[in-house]
């Protein structure tokens, strides 16, 4: 299923292209933030179904970003996926534990992008 919004939070600009034109071509509407402050610009205005979170991000980082956005009442269901280039066993543990719905490690396998983001978006359709 296509077209449920979804919020880039990841301070690499050729990351930030690439899953904006692989999330597009699912047919996503997608917005992009470098940093945590620009997250939570967009999520003044924009309601994503998900969130594609780097870890490692500049000034707020990205388990800190996750847990203000769960303590958000009006923003805690929206799905947040950790994504983290350092996939130690460890890791998983951390973002979990900070609040994310899933954990993804870098880089992505393109192909296979579109149907891990409508795996977490619906859990029971083909799984």
């Amino acid at each position: 299923m296509a077209g449920e919004p979804i919020l880039v939070v990841d301070d690499n600009p050729a990351q930030l292209r690439l899953l904006s034109a692989v999330l597009e071509a699912a047919g996503h509407p997608v917005q992009l933030a470098p940093d945590a402050d620009e997250a939570v610009a967009i999520l003044k205005t924009f309601r994503p179904r998900l969130i594609l979170m780097d870890i490692q991000l500049p000034g707020i980082d990205g388990l800190t970003l996750t847990r203000m956005i769960k303590a958000n009442p009006s923003l805690r269901d929206i799905l947040i996926v950790g994504v983290t280039a350092y996939a130690m066993a460890e890791d998983e543990d951390r973002v979990r534990a900070a609040g994310c719905d899933g954990y993804l490690s870098k880089p992505y396998d393109t192909r296979a992008l579109p149907n891990v983001i409508a795996s977490y978006l619906h859990p029971t359709v083909g799984h």
